[in-house]
């Protein structure tokens, strides 16, 4: 047992993020290659996918829940020794996003039209949208249940394997697009409509390969009695962590729809810009996500292990790189912006609009790199409250209401609304540093100690 728990304890950040990085860009990679096929096959189209797909970014929060609490409490009893309970916490990870895929397919099947009609949106911009969430809505359901089980799998190390069903799941939705948006052979061009089922055939093969990958390497496989019944103090042990970090999330995403909605006002070509260059932004903190997810595995596993020293120093190195990453990356975006532009779209207007914003970009990306890196630390740290109240004051106190007053009122548009969201990203960033270097987790256990 102690050899094991020393396995755990004695990976490396670089083992466990470069599959995840892999897994990452390979991820952000199908979007943005749907979005780029799409742009050619029409701006209406991504844009209407694009909205579409921030509504259902909402509803996949839901199953964030256990899966952010399944990997924070996973790999703090596997780092405290904890095997047997960590097993136990797998199969009710399993049985909640079952439940909660089950009622949110449902949920978006029925009311999706009703909530599309919220952004706004109208003509051939709403009828993409529709027949997009129509067709993906209900695959929903395999969504929650593949973001359980590569839960599972990566707080036990496994990341590798994640990255190959990632592969794969992207092959399959790259090749969906390809007959979708080009026609090869003489094949008709089914558009929007042959890119949703592409996606649902690439969800429904992720969970077949993840269930088939938890079952090999961990030798855990799953019964209806963990569908049905689940531990209660699991349940309550998930939902603490998961509810108030999906809570974060879920600020983000709403906050994002208003914000979206601002754009929507100033017109369709400034939404098209808006979709592509959230695209494209995602190559700037791809490697930030990576590492931040394998740093947060590590930090939890050093807390459960009582190794806090180790904990507080990985976070501040990891901090360390990413902000360079990030800035870095930002700076080669903004110099080669007419070129990337020219890939996703012909329109001199939606590339005249976009430029700046490549350019306040920079300014952007580091302090999302604090944020992102921080924020997940201190969630594997047990500190989960921290970030939610946070988060919820900088998005609608700073983002929401800056990109109102830059981008509306003041009419810099696009620009405006990307400085607003830099502002609230670097707010919370140096919240969220200040937070880590008192180190939470000795606040934690006073607390605990207490409550005994």
């Amino acid at each position: 047992m102690e050899a094991e728990k020393n396995k755990y304890q004695e990976q490396t950040l670089f083992s466990l993020t470069w599959p995840l990085l892999i897994e990452l860009a390979l991820h952000m990679g199908m979007g943005i290659i749907a979005t780029l096929m799409l742009s050619h096959y029409s701006d209406n189209a991504a844009a209407g996918v694009g909205v579409a797909n921030q509504l259902l970014n909402i509803f996949i929060l839901v199953f964030n829940v256990t899966s952010i609490g399944g990997t924070v409490l996973i790999s703090q009893n596997l780092g405290a020794g904890e095997f047997n309970k960590a097993r136990k916490l797998a199969k009710s990870v399993f049985g909640l996003n079952f439940w909660f895929g089950v009622t949110v397919a449902a949920i978006v099947f029925v009311f999706g039209e009703m909530l599309l009609h919220l952004f706004d949106i109208h003509g051939k911009v709403l009828q993409y949208s529709l027949t997009f969430i129509h067709i993906c809505g209900a695959s929903l359901f395999f969504e929650s249940i593949s973001l359980a089980l590569s839960a599972i799998l990566r707080s036990h190390g496994f990341t590798k394997e994640s990255m190959f069903v990632t592969i794969v799941m992207d092959l399959i939705s790259v090749g969906g697009n390809i007959l979708a948006t080009v026609g090869p052979f003489g094949l008709p061009i089914t558009g929007v409509t042959g890119v949703s089922w592409a996606m649902v055939a690439a969800r429904a093969f992720t969970v077949c390969a993840l269930l088939y990958l938890v079952s090999n390497r961990l030798a855990l496989q799953f019964k209806p009695i963990d569908v049905i019944k689940s531990k209660k103090e699991d349940i309550k042990a998930l939902l603490s962590i998961g509810v108030p970090s999906a809570g974060e999330n879920l600020s983000y995403q709403l906050s994002q729809l208003i914000i979206t909605s601002f754009v929507v006002t100033i017109g369709d070509d400034s939404l098209a810009a808006r979709i592509y260059l959230v695209n494209i932004s995602m190559l700037c903190y791809l490697f930030t996500v990576a590492i931040a997810q394998g740093t947060q595995l590590l930090v939890a596993r050093y807390v459960g292990g009582g190794q806090y020293d180790r904990a507080l120093n990985r976070g501040i190195r990891t901090l360390k790189l990413a902000m360079l990453i990030s800035f870095l990356a930002s700076l080669i975006l903004a110099f080669s912006g007419s070129h990337v532009m020219s890939l996703f779209s012909k329109n001199s207007t939606i590339v005249a609009i976009s430029l700046p914003v490549l350019w306040a970009n920079i300014f952007v990306e580091p302090g999302r790199a604090m944020n992102i890196v921080l924020m997940s630390s201190l969630k594997s740290a047990g500190d989960v409250r921290f970030p939610v109240i946070i988060g919820m004051i900088s998005m609608w106190g700073i983002a929401v209401v800056l990109s109102y007053v830059l981008g509306i009122y003041f009419g810099l548009g696009l620009l405006g609304i990307w400085i607003a969201q830099g502002t609230d990203e670097w707010l919370r960033g140096v919240f969220a540093f200040r937070r880590w270097m008192t180190k939470p987790w000795e606040r934690i256990q006073q607390l605990k100690v207490k409550r005994a």
